[in-house]
């Protein structure tokens, strides 16, 4: 497992007890590639993970195969995503005494994951995620929640603390609110710098998302709430009242019980729900309006 600067490129690269020249691969400083070294961490989300004999689990970014060998070890099986063509080599040989061990060379971003569903399972998914990629790799894997069971991810903890974060801090906007309308989020700890070589400048973070079978505050339409949400937090500073006026009044804000006064960080996630089905309603009348003042004119 790596961690990765905001200018990295690529996945996640990692090695276990040893260092990356020894397995063959030198971290590159482009990639801002960061090993992880430490068993004691890798143990641990091991623990957190807990995988069994019959999931269908799979590993974004196996890279040299820290967190890889004892999920092999505890599974048997597993399917792996790696975008470095360097690293696949490295990996084959390593497991090759693994016959359910897969490789799928590519980016993660462009991925199916449907493909590696097996009938009556969901998938578990887990590995560290690029800084400079990670929100649209949750983005994407969150429009997979109905195929996935769990995903466990090291992140860069601000990243984190962003996917937990509440209404009334600093922290909570799109991402947050988007990844709990459709998982439970759980932090579950923190990885320092020393766990790395090199060590990074910030402090890493593992989260648990478990998309939820039913959820709790459903939208009639989730394409209206991630663009209510998205132009809700546009302009962070401002109100609602401004900051949804191309989507929906203020009058029309009110009469739904929506203080139009707050910023959007104020806000509730069901309460943006209750905006989205608002807005969703009047962009469907709006047609049948349409049509109604076209027919008089005639």
């Amino acid at each position: 497992m790596t961690r990765h600067n905001s200018k990295a490129q690529g996945h996640a690269h990692k090695a276990q007890g040893h260092t990356p020249k020894a397995q063959g691969h030198k971290a590159r400083k482009r990639f801002g590639q960061n090993f992880l070294h430490d068993n004691h961490v890798i143990d641990k989300i091991v623990r957190a993970i807990h995988p069994q004999h019959s999931d269908c689990l799979v590993e974004i970014g196996p890279g040299m195969g820290a967190l890889t060998e004892p999920l092999l070890d505890a599974c048997g099986k597993l399917d792996v995503v790696e975008l470095d063509r360097d690293l696949i080599p490295i990996l084959r040989t390593k497991f090759f005494n693994f016959p359910e061990f897969r490789i799928h060379e590519g980016d993660a971003l462009k991925f199916d994951f449907r493909q590696l569903l097996q009938p009556g399972q969901q998938l578990r998914i887990v590995g560290n995620l690029p800084y400079n990629i990670s929100t649209p790799l949750i983005f994407h894997f969150l429009a997979h929640h109905t195929i996935v069971h769990d995903m466990h991810f090291m992140l860069q903890k601000e990243v984190v603390d962003r996917l937990a974060s509440g209404p009334g801090t600093s922290d909570y906007g799109r991402l947050g609110i988007m990844a709990q309308y459709y998982c439970k989020v759980e932090p579950l700890f923190i990885v320092g710098p020393g766990s790395f070589n090199p060590p990074p400048k910030v402090d890493s973070a593992i989260v648990r998302m478990s998309p939820y079978d039913v959820l709790p505050f459903p939208a009639k339409d989730t394409k209206t709430l991630e663009r209510v949400v998205r132009e809700a937090f546009s302009m962070r500073r401002k109100t609602l009242r401004n900051t949804l006026k191309n989507l929906i009044s203020a009058e029309q804000l009110e009469a739904i019980g929506i203080d139009t006064t707050l910023r959007p960080e104020r806000l509730t996630l069901e309460e943006y729900v209750r905006i989205a089905d608002a807005v969703y309603e009047l962009q469907q009348a709006a047609p049948d309006a349409n049509a109604d003042d076209s027919g008089e004119q005639a």
